[in-house]
């Protein structure tokens, strides 16, 4: 792979950073991980290369939706790449991560094979 891709997993739940960042890590991906959006967004602004954010849309504080419309109205952040990961699969969840403006959509469990397909078609 001739250019690292650096992907940001933001979730507040260490054992799903852990797990996507293993199988991320192991197919040639830079992978940061953020634990609140907060820091997430701070990671964001301060690392130009971040290509892909990987964002869990149920998370304390601020949720995912939230984190998509500071990242969507910030001139600098706007035209990153999101994938809205999240455990809500119920009919119509996909149009509202979508509408509210992730580019993709990923349920929980991760289907490794499809998120990895993503990934690359954006890269």
């Amino acid at each position: 792979m001739s250019e690292q891709k650096t992907v940001l997993i933001i979730d507040d739940d260490s054992r799903n950073i852990f797990a996507l960042k293993a199988v991320l890590k192991a197919k040639g991906f830079d992978v940061q991980s953020a634990s609140s959006a907060n820091e997430g967004l701070t990671m964001l602004r301060n690392n130009k290369g971040i290509k892909i954010v990987l964002l869990d849309m149920m998370m304390p504080d601020m949720d995912g939706y939230e984190t998509l419309g500071v990242i969507r109205s910030d001139q600098e952040l706007a035209g990153t790449k999101v994938f809205a990961v999240t455990a809500q699969a119920m009919m119509g969840d996909r149009e509202k991560c979508l509408e509210a403006g992730a580019n993709e959509y990923v349920s929980k469990p991760v289907d490794v094979d499809l998120l990895l397909h993503l990934l690359n078609s954006y890269n």
